[in-house]
């Protein structure tokens, strides 16, 4: 019997012939990534006794999470990341003028097909959207990475999601993906490898891939995956900073569930407080007052996002009793939104534009609502 991706990434990766799920296997991945959790990290890893990173060029680090700092906390872990950054050598650090981490990593040619890639952040499976094997690990894994350059995983079983179809008029991949989630539900895919395939995914930009990857955590998954195709490959001409083979699931592997979805008559989606599996079409919260809108986060703040916004608000000006709020996922998402016009077209609208970061996502500053506030958010958990 064939294998999935997951099993092939990680039985290559650790050596051994083959893997199947449920087996513990240890891998040295190719980009071990963290952001502002490095400050704790670096603490982790110099209590290992371990003078000198196993390997520098393994790891990315991304400051986002708080950027510029709001205050002498963020300002301080700053500062010891950078020291950290200097001391061992770490060359690919992304100061605050970047941007979103997984946004950062994948515009400048880290993440590559059929590599295995970690992050301290949840949201690594992300990374799936190029074909890569992205998952998150913890601060202690992390440290121990550095110290030792490899990591166990558990081999994932695999979810096969089947999307065919055509989008109807006003709905667009993250309405599917949170239609899959209500499905699925918030635990229905935990420690699962989610292999997204089908007419629909095929025609997928990275933009859109990268969404539907970022959201599989929140369905419980290990791990994101569509399989690359040409769309992937033409977007890492010129920008990939290694050669790649990419990996495939064998057309007759086995996967533990496969689902189907169509997209026609598929009605623009919400998640309701508090769980992203609450999941009801809009038509149903339709009137509800909301005090205000953020448009960012690493699941939605690319340039095709913000075009559609600027879309739907063009000739229109937001409420007076709503503000919203715009953060671009990177420098490079706000400077082209900046030549393209997208940003004078939403300030007109009365949006706040802000640094590009996560921002209120994890509710650190540049948008925290205030007690009883309501507010509609294009980010990836609620």
């Amino acid at each position: 019997m064939g294998k999935t991706f997951s099993e092939k990434v990680l039985a290559k990766y650790s050596g051994k012939s083959e893997v199947v799920p449920g087996q513990i296997v240890e891998v040295a991945p190719d980009v071990a990534m963290s952001h502002d959790n490095t400050a704790a990290i670096s603490k982790t890893f110099e209590k290992i006794g371990v003078e000198h990173l196993h390997n520098p060029d393994t790891h990315l680090i991304a400051l986002d999470h708080c950027v510029p700092p709001a205050n002498a906390t963020f300002a301080n872990n700053h500062k010891t990341i950078r020291e950290f950054v200097r001391k061992h050598g770490i060359k690919n650090f992304y100061d605050i003028n970047n941007g979103i981490c997984h946004q950062v990593v994948v515009e400048n040619g880290h993440c590559l097909p059929g590599t295995i890639m970690t992050g301290s952040d949840s949201h690594t499976t992300t990374y799936g959207a190029l074909g890569a094997f992205g998952t998150g690990v913890t601060r202690s894994e992390t440290a121990v990475i550095m110290a030792t350059g490899r990591v166990w995983f558990r081999v994932p079983e695999t979810m096969r999601i089947n999307i065919n179809g055509e989008f109807p008029q006003g709905t667009y991949v993250k309405d599917i993906t949170l239609k899959i989630a209500g499905k699925i539900r918030s635990d229905g895919a935990l420690y699962r490898a989610l292999e997204y395939s089908g007419s629909a995914t095929d025609k997928f930009s990275v933009s859109e891939r990268m969404t539907i990857c970022n959201l599989a955590v929140e369905m419980g998954a290990k791990v994101g995956y569509v399989p690359p195709n040409q769309i992937a490959y033409d977007y890492l001409e010129g920008r990939a900073r290694a050669e790649y083979t990419p990996i495939f699931s064998d057309e007759d592997c086995k996967y533990e569930e496969v689902l189907d979805f169509d997209l026609s008559g598929l009605e623009p989606q919400i998640a309701c407080p508090h769980t992203v599996d609450n999941v009801k079409p809009i038509g149903e919260v339709a009137g509800e007052s909301i005090e205000q809108v953020f448009v960012g986060s690493c699941n939605n703040a690319r340039l095709d996002d913000l075009a559609i916004l600027a879309e739907v608000l063009d000739r229109k000006r937001i409420a007076n009793t709503t503000r919203l709020i715009v953060i671009p996922a990177s420098s490079r998402v706000m400077m082209d939104a900046t030549n393209l016009g997208i940003f004078s077209r939403l300030i007109a609208a009365g949006a706040t534009m802000a640094t590009p970061g996560c921002g209120p996502c994890m509710g650190n500053h540049m948008g925290v609502p205030a007690d009883s506030e309501k507010t509609l958010s294009t980010s990836n958990r609620n």
